[in-house]
């Protein structure tokens, strides 16, 4: 569904990307794994034409995305969640979930569907959405992804900063979307928790892909982990 390249891309001269290359497909969890810096967020930033590539290609189900403009890129079924939520925090929760569902034209259902799976953002329609919790604003960030009825689902760090159980509620979420069949690309830290729902682990280093296994195969090789990961 997803697939990219031999992607590079720099921020003006400096180069962070120098060949990534994944697919994640319809009902599949990719996780994006390496250490700070290695590229795992401007990966994110590359997909969704944040970031120009310099060489490489980014398509979704056959189509290229490479040259797109920016802003068309949602509206082909990519949902992103980024780091920090970017959400409109002056704006209410209903206004945010109300550009959410402008992007793709989706309508009372999809809105109803969102508020079933967060039913807390119910109850805070009204409020801005800079006055939620941090578990609630990822929530809300989270939705407004899912009011596209997106085909891919990118998040960037969603458990960040967050306590257990919200954490619990966001994991359970992606879960879901899985099983409906969403293709999702997933950056987190708790390797842990992510990998006990993965489907592959992707490494990134120096801004290169360098190996891809299974949660099965990481267990049979943890070293792996520490190799990519250790400090």
């Amino acid at each position: 569904m997803l697939e990219l390249n031999g992607v590079h891309a720099a921020y003006g001269k400096v180069q962070t990307l120098r060949g990534v290359s994944f697919t994640a497909n319809a009902g599949e969890i990719v996780c994006l794994v390496g250490r700070n810096g290695a590229g795992k967020t401007t990966t994110m930033k590359s997909i969704m034409g944040l970031l120009p590539l310099s060489a490489g290609t980014v398509t979704l189900e056959g189509k290229e995305l490479t040259k797109m403009q920016t802003h068309l890129i949602p509206r082909e079924g990519i949902g992103y969640i980024p780091q920090g939520r970017r959400l409109f925090p002056e704006l209410s929760v209903e206004e945010n979930i109300e550009i959410g569902l402008m992007t793709r034209g989706e309508g009372a259902d999809t809105r109803e569907w969102v508020l079933e799976l967060f039913p807390r953002l119910r109850e805070r329609l009204k409020q801005a959405a800079g006055t939620l919790s941090g578990g609630e604003q990822q929530m809300l960030a989270t939705a407004r992804a899912l009011c596209l009825r997106p085909k891919v689902l990118l998040l960037d760090e969603p458990t960040e900063g967050l306590q257990p159980s919200m954490i619990d509620l966001i994991i359970d979420v992606i879960v879901k979307m899985k099983a409906e069949g969403f293709a999702i690309v997933l950056v987190e830290q708790r390797v842990d928790t992510v990998l006990s729902i993965a489907d592959r682990a992707v490494f990134i280093e120096n801004g290169k892909t360098v190996d891809t296994a299974t949660p099965a195969e990481l267990a049979l090789a943890p070293k792996k982990i520490t190799k990519y990961l250790g400090v």
